[in-house]
């Protein structure tokens, strides 16, 4: 017997039309007006680890893998693993570094584009 847990490199949210159509919760959805330097809370399912001594990219899932590029640098605040009806999540806060709106590259795997040397 073990502990499952998946560790995420980055911090993956569905498109807000989700909530808009009753399908999620709004924690489970990237703000339809995304700020720097605001909070925002997140909620997923399962047990998850983020790291949290750095930036990460947020980007939106549509589920089973399928991902945009990054939308916003983030830096993930807090995190609380928690159960409800048997059923594990993860919830935490979020605070925003800088938006994308654009196409170029910003993150090269973990790291913001320009960090390695």
């Amino acid at each position: 017997m073990g502990i499952k847990i998946e560790f995420n490199p980055e911090l993956a949210l569905r498109n807000i039309e989700e909530y808009k159509h009753g399908k999620r919760k709004i924690e489970e959805c990237i703000p339809e007006n995304l700020e720097a330097g605001k909070i925002y809370p997140f909620l997923k399912s399962e047990q998850r680890g983020y790291w949290l001594t750095g930036e990460v990219p947020l980007i939106e899932t549509k589920g089973n893998g399928v991902w945009s590029r990054p939308k916003a640098s983030v830096k993930i605040l807090k995190v609380c693993h928690f159960m409800e009806n048997e059923q594990i999540y993860t919830k935490g806060e979020y605070q925003v570094l800088e938006v994308f709106n654009d196409d170029k590259i910003h993150f090269e795997c973990t790291d913001r584009t320009g960090a390695r040397y």
